[in-house]
């Protein structure tokens, strides 16, 4: 028998027999019993501070946190709480907000390799080959998220590589790796510099292995500098307002074809406000 069960026994029976002598007979103990007591009484009170909660996150789209929520029981209900009782008693009712949840990351086998800086936030680049970036971003479908990865370069903004995937996994890079230098025969010869986040894709031993199978230097943002890598940040809002963000897809397959379409007039016919003319046709006129 579970114990909650043992304790409302006991409750129940309290005015006609003794509470020791229940105790003792259902094997727990007296300050067990009345702890549990206690807490029952505790949940009883909080009983219509969590509807008003319950109602003031329904009015609120489930975005208000703890903070939020006291100002507004306080101003608008008339229920003069406190910041803990309230934030303890929205994480007990599970009623904190939504978007303020805190995201749970796994720690990924293979994070075995880390990098200098070596871009160190350099990006102006004047050949081909020389300076590129990476990154991945999800996009959303009505099926689930869908990962682009993608290989740029500083000398012409131009996306030299990019690999679309349901999963967010080290094959997504290496694949990506592959699509941009299997066969590229414009790699200078002092190696490309090829600058990433932190994410553990590009700390694995498979991304390590196939940079050097391409002679790539390698380099690697700084923990929490996020504007290490705002090169490859800038393409992702590019076509996430100019397309992601205006259409709503069905899956993959719907996305994916999209993405093509969009990063192919990128290259080609999208024309770059600095370079006066779309990557590839500014790419065309450099002469090695």
């Amino acid at each position: 028998m579970e114990r909650n069960i043992k304790y409302r026994i006991i409750f129940e029976f309290s005015t006609k027999h003794s509470v020791c002598g229940m105790c003792r007979f259902l094997s727990v103990s007296r300050s067990a019993y009345y702890s549990w007591l206690k807490r029952r009484g505790m949940e009883d009170k909080d009983g219509p501070l969590i509807e008003a909660i319950r109602t003031g996150q329904d009015i609120n789209k489930n975005t208000y946190g703890y903070r939020r929520m006291t100002l507004w029981l306080n101003n608008f209900i008339g229920i003069h709480v406190n910041n803990k009782r309230v934030r303890r008693v929205m994480k007990k009712a599970g009623l904190q907000a939504e978007i303020r949840k805190k995201k749970k990351f796994k720690v990924m086998s293979g994070n075995i390799h880390s990098y200098e800086n070596i871009l160190n936030r350099e990006f102006r680049s004047d050949r081909p080959n020389q300076k590129l970036v990476t990154d991945i971003t999800y996009i959303r479908t009505k099926k689930g998220n869908i990962f682009l990865s993608m290989i740029k370069d500083l000398f012409d903004n131009s996306i030299q590589g990019y690999q679309i995937s349901r999963n967010n996994n080290i094959k997504l890079v290496t694949d990506t790796l592959k699509k941009a230098f299997e066969n590229n025969n414009k790699v200078v010869a002092d190696g490309p510099i090829l600058h990433s986040d932190q994410g553990f894709q590009y700390t694995s031993h498979a991304y390590f292995n196939l940079t050097q199978r391409y002679g790539l230097k390698v380099s690697m943002s700084r923990k929490g500098n996020c504007l290490d890598n705002a090169c490859a940040e800038n393409f992702f809002s590019h076509i996430k307002s100019e397309l992601v963000n205006r259409v709503k897809w069905e899956n993959y397959e719907e996305a994916k074809d999209a993405i093509d379409e969009y990063i192919r007039y990128y290259n080609n016919d999208r024309i770059q406000i600095k370079l006066k003319k779309a990557p590839m046709q500014y790419r065309s006129l450099f002469i090695e």
